[in-house]
């Protein structure tokens, strides 16, 4: 381990591990290490049932009416990936009318602005301008562009139309739901981006106890684990690693559900995911409902997980969730965990130290996204081109 590398990544959550597939594709050294003999981290699957319930420390082994303890890959953070980065719920001619607006919308030609400057006309105004009630600009706003908060009504409008115009796309993509999500659970992802990783030259090292982050003169040189010092330029982490670089800025309340039934009112879907808009329940932040089942290899037959989530706003967070909760009803058996939300003190620039931010309480990968982006730029100063990186990886396995 007396080597010097480029990068060293501590921590094998999804944006570790994609962050590290990342650099060993631009031809970085890299050495990813995790104190923990698994994937996935904070995000991991866990298999069989019977470590679920003693990880929540549930008394006993799961009942027999379960089923096989290796028929489950539990997500303690479910998250859904749109599937390319209409709708028949509303059939107002207004809103149709909006979305015909939003598919036929194209930043770069003014003619399909239709009297809207995008850079500076608010997304309120563009709702007043086709009429919408605030019923459909909670669903509009939280569940088809995704925002957590308000805040973007006041915004330009441009980020909006094309964060809707990217769910439309996606839902078109494959007509019943705009969202991936990969069989046996996300604990897949990382393993994915740590098998590329190691294509291009990185090196894994799980169940690896870290001892110290050295630090001279305010910059990163390396870390030792087990009386030996891997040397390194940069650093990636999650927050579990550098306790004393991250604040807590909230909180989030998860509850996963183990249910016999689908979601009521949801065409008996074996998976979906579910929005509850602030607005809705007089809250600051949205409520999120993912569930998958048996059809993902994540259940046993019959089976279905559901996972509620919301950032914590009072000193009782389950009675937050409770709108969510009687969605579900009957719960065969929950487990309730609430996790701090952190995030890094500073950008990492004089440390050369970049640490992640704690997944959030929303059931899709777009602010993970924007995490991994925003850290990909401050370590190399430039945007990350995804094109690039798909032309690289073909190079290697050859595909078009």
């Amino acid at each position: 381990m007396n080597e010097e590398y480029d990068v060293i990544v501590l921590g094998t959550g999804l944006t570790e591990c994609i962050l590290s597939g990342i650099m060993s594709v631009n031809g970085k050294k890299v050495l990813h290490m995790d104190r923990n003999p698994y994937y996935g981290g904070e995000s991991a699957s866990i298999t069989p049932l019977e470590d679920l319930y003693k990880r929540f420390k549930l008394p006993g082994p799961p009942p027999a009416s379960m089923g096989r303890g290796r028929d489950w890959n539990v997500d303690l953070i479910p998250k859904f990936l749109m599937a390319n980065g209409l709708m028949g719920l509303f059939e107002k001619r207004r809103f149709r009318k909006f979305l015909v607006y939003v598919a036929n919308f194209d930043e770069k030609d003014p003619r399909t602005f239709e009297g809207i400057d995008p850079k500076k006309t608010t997304m309120r105004d563009v709702y007043k301008k086709f009429d919408l009630g605030q019923d459909v600009i909670d669903f509009t706003g939280h569940a088809l562009a995704l925002y957590r908060t308000d805040d973007y009504l006041d915004q330009p409008c441009c980020e909006t139309i094309n964060r809707i115009k990217l769910y439309s796309e996606s839902l078109a993509r494959y007509g019943k739901s705009p969202y991936l999500y990969p069989l046996y659970g996300l604990g897949e992802l990382p393993q994915g981006f740590a098998r590329l990783s190691a294509i291009y030259g990185g090196t894994y090292m799980l169940n690896k106890p870290i001892e110290e982050i050295i630090v001279q003169n305010g910059k990163v040189v390396g870390v030792k684990s087990e009386g030996e010092i891997a040397r390194c330029k940069q650093l990636i982490c999650d927050p579990s690693y550098v306790k004393d670089r991250v604040e807590k800025v909230g909180q989030v309340i998860r509850v996963i559900c183990i249910l016999s039934h689908p979601i009521k009112n949801t065409n008996d879907a074996n998976s979906c995911q579910i929005i509850i808009p602030q607005n809705q329940v007089n809250r600051k932040s949205d409520i999120y409902v993912c569930m998958i089942s048996s059809a993902h290899n994540v259940a046993a037959q019959g089976k279905y997980i559901a996972i509620v989530s919301t950032t914590v706003e009072t000193k009782e967070p389950e009675k937050e969730i409770r709108p969510a909760l009687e969605l579900l009803e009957p719960i065969e058996q929950k487990f309730v965990s609430i996790s701090d939300l952190l995030v890094p003190k500073d950008l990492g620039k004089e440390s050369q130290i970049f640490i992640s931010r704690t997944y959030d309480a929303t059931t899709h990968f777009e602010t993970t996204c924007d995490d991994i982006k925003d850290i990909y730029k401050r370590m190399t100063g430039s945007e990350f081109d995804f094109e690039e990186m798909k032309r690289k990886k073909n190079d290697i396995y050859g595909e078009d």
